[in-house]
């Protein structure tokens, strides 16, 4: 195990999310954008290099780029084809279209649901990624939104589902589980209250809000970034996070479609 930059008698699973130097609770700075060492959180003033360069949100603003993109095609297709090809549809998905799983996630019912989708993803965006890394954070989001399909068609499979709000509850809950695990308080740091907030919303009628979808990828979200922070205390590579991510990801898969092929077998 690593040991603190400034503590060379402390072992410490917990890096600096801006230089990455290892550092121990007594030199940790609790920030927006994760643990910062002394030196860091002391910084008024960003300067962009190579070395800082990543902390940029790139791949949230990416999968941003493609959800508005995928919705003016919905608007452009007529008869609403791009709709009526990618929805995730539990039947359709017994059929074979496993595809549905993903590309659910990126299409949106109206305006509205798509501004506030991507502007919860941009403010998770930047929170996370950062101290994530972009692979780390693009694994956390697929594998949060393969689980909230799973959970969309679990609970209730013959209702059509879309939107991005699978992966966002999946980023939501992994935010809470990095706060925690770096003395962050959930309910000081707005969290705990956003959660409830939105949970509430999820379970209030008349919404038309598919709940498996959201306590899915919540779920999913959870146990992904568990699994990620678990894996960063041993190894600084990426890909064991990653492939703690794919396990969930193609499991909800699996799960999805074994359920499915059950239910609407002939």
């Amino acid at each position: 195990m690593a040991v603190c930059y400034r503590h060379q008698d402390r072992e410490t699973g917990v890096s600096c999310s801006n230089c990455g130097n290892p550092i121990c609770p007594d030199c940790m700075t609790a920030t927006p954008v994760g643990m910062r060492c002394p030196d860091c959180s002391r910084q008024k003033t960003q300067v962009r290099t190579m070395r800082n360069v990543h902390v940029e949100p790139t791949v949230a603003y990416v999968l941003i780029a493609i959800n508005v993109l995928m919705y003016f095609g919905q608007q452009a297709a007529g008869g609403n084809a791009v709709y009526r090809d990618f929805v995730l549809y539990g039947p359709l998905v017994a059929d074979g279209e496993w595809y549905r799983l993903l590309t659910a996630g990126f299409l949106h019912g109206g305006l509205f649901h798509l501004l506030l989708n991507m502007y919860a993803l941009y403010f998770l965006g930047r929170m996370l990624e950062p101290s994530l890394g972009h692979v780390r954070f693009g694994a956390i989001y697929f594998a949060a939104l393969l689980a909230g399909s799973f959970g969309a068609v679990l609970l209730d499979p013959d209702t059509p589902v879309v939107g991005a709000s699978t992966a966002i509850f999946g980023l939501l809950g992994a935010a809470i589980v990095m706060a925690r695990n770096r003395g962050i308080d959930i309910m000081a740091s707005g969290l705990g209250p956003i959660l409830i907030i939105n949970l509430l919303i999820t379970f209030f009628p008349g919404f038309n809000i598919s709940v498996g979808g959201h306590l899915g990828g919540l779920v999913g979200g959870v146990l992904a970034a568990l699994a990620v922070e678990a894996v960063a205390t041993r190894r600084r590579s990426a890909v064991p996070a990653v492939i703690a991510c794919a396990v969930i990801a193609v499991a909800s898969v699996v799960a999805a479609v074994a359920y499915t092929t059950a239910k609407f077998a002939v």
